[in-house]
């Protein structure tokens, strides 16, 4: 068809956005309840840091934070992050083998 313009409000993008937001944070928490505790005490001390377009989404640091009761920051480019961090993930797979999750 022909392309056209439509307006939608934040309302309804939020609502489009429920459930992916609800699945980061079921995330969040299986990894955390599957983290060991030296690294968990780290994480309650030092927070959490997002990156990736997820973290773009607008308040999702305050929702983690409520949620979690956990300090968010949002990374300095946080899609650059995700590549780079995955880079280096595959140059030394065999060390994080064991703390990679399959979502």
């Amino acid at each position: 068809g022909i392309p056209k313009t439509i307006t939608i409000s934040s309302k309804e993008v939020q609502e489009a956005m429920k459930e992916p937001v609800e699945l980061i944070l079921q995330t969040i928490k299986q990894v955390l309840e599957e983290t060991p505790p030296e690294l968990s005490a780290d994480i309650v001390d030092r927070g959490i840091v997002l990156s990736g377009g997820g973290a773009l989404l607008r308040n999702l640091d305050k929702l983690i934070f409520k949620e979690m009761g956990l300090e968010v920051k949002v990374a300095e480019n946080p899609l650059f992050c995700v590549v780079l961090g995955a880079g280096k993930a595959l140059d030394e797979i065999e060390i994080f083998k064991d703390v990679m999750v399959e979502i």
